[in-house]
């Protein structure tokens, strides 16, 4: 996304008013979420935040990744994802990304450009969560918006035997970033075709850190597909909002090793996260869709494609 982190910060502070009904009830101790923590990462300290699930062990682990310009904490509020992660008894970590963005591989941000190394980062702190928790191994899933979006699609490309499955919404891959996962991934893919900022089409695009050439959401989701193995998908038209969207819940199941790969395509919908409030102006992200909340949805997939 184009915007300071700032600037991005002050536009949240509505919506973390309109979430605050969102919140779930104050949990035990042991299951506080912890507002800041730290873990060091190559010799350098790495932030993240992290919600843990009342009532027992997590059943599993989301990695939740904002978009660039903005944080970890930004990305909670946005996605409400807090609520989300305990209506399924899951664990959510929100990293932050170094210069608030990931080195997805593109070579347009700062990290990248400074050789981080966010895939070890991410899978390092994974490994930590997981030991820490008690989380099943076979239950680690990722998503996130925009750079975030791009971030758990080179996690599945390189990670495959970590992430089980990821649902990136605004965000392929760069077209110099390879993908040879070693085994199967599930992915729900959300991408809008009126996307003013990660073009629906793919090519140039200008992000915070500069330009990248992007794989269009169409032939991310089809590399997907041939990756899983998967058969000719089904086409299910989600009953309209009234917002100006249309979404189209593009599914194909049975792929290998029990895998899935669904693509919604908001035919008008922009550069947003599906089902909460637009908190930039619709003349420079685009409309968001009502038809389905994306928090929500990736749950719901998450819990039913673990390995």
């Amino acid at each position: 996304m184009l915007f300071t982190p700032g600037r991005r910060r002050n536009l949240l502070s509505a919506a973390l008013i309109a979430l605050v009904g969102c919140a779930a009830a104050p949990a035990p101790a042991w299951a506080a979420p912890i507002p800041s923590a730290q873990i060091d990462f190559g010799g350098m300290m790495r932030t993240y935040r992290l919600h843990l699930p009342a009532g027992g062990p997590p059943s599993g682990l989301v990695v939740n990744l904002h978009a660039a310009g903005a944080t970890g904490a930004d990305q909670a509020a946005l996605t409400h994802y807090d609520a989300v992660a305990d209506a399924y008894g899951f664990a959510v970590v929100y990293p932050d990304g170094i210069d608030y963005s990931w080195a997805d591989g593109r070579g347009a941000s700062v990290p990248d450009r400074q050789g981080v190394d966010d895939v070890g980062f991410i899978s390092t702190l994974v490994d930590r969560l997981a030991a820490e928790n008690g989380i099943p191994r076979g239950r680690v899933f990722a998503t996130g918006l925009s750079a975030g979006g791009f971030m758990a699609n080179r996690l599945a490309c390189d990670r495959a035997d970590l992430f089980a499955a990821i649902a990136p919404v605004a965000g392929t891959l760069g077209t110099n970033v390879g993908c040879n996962p070693s085994r199967p991934v599930s992915v729900l893919a959300t991408y809008g075709t009126a996307d003013p900022v990660v073009p629906f089409a793919g090519g140039p695009m200008s992000g915070r850190g500069g330009g990248s050439t992007v794989v269009s959401g169409p032939a991310m989701v089809d590399r997907w597909r041939q990756i899983d193995g998967c058969p000719a998908p089904s086409d299910e038209v989600l009953p309209s909002t009234g917002d100006g969207t249309e979404t189209h819940r593009i599914a194909s199941d049975g792929c290998a090793g029990g895998t899935s790969v669904v693509f919604m395509r908001v035919d008008g919908g922009g550069h947003t996260w599906p089902g909460v409030p637009e908190i930039l102006p619709v003349q420079s992200v685009g409309a968001a869709s009502r038809a389905f909340d994306a928090s929500d949805a990736s749950g719901r997939f998450f819990a039913s494609h673990g390995r």
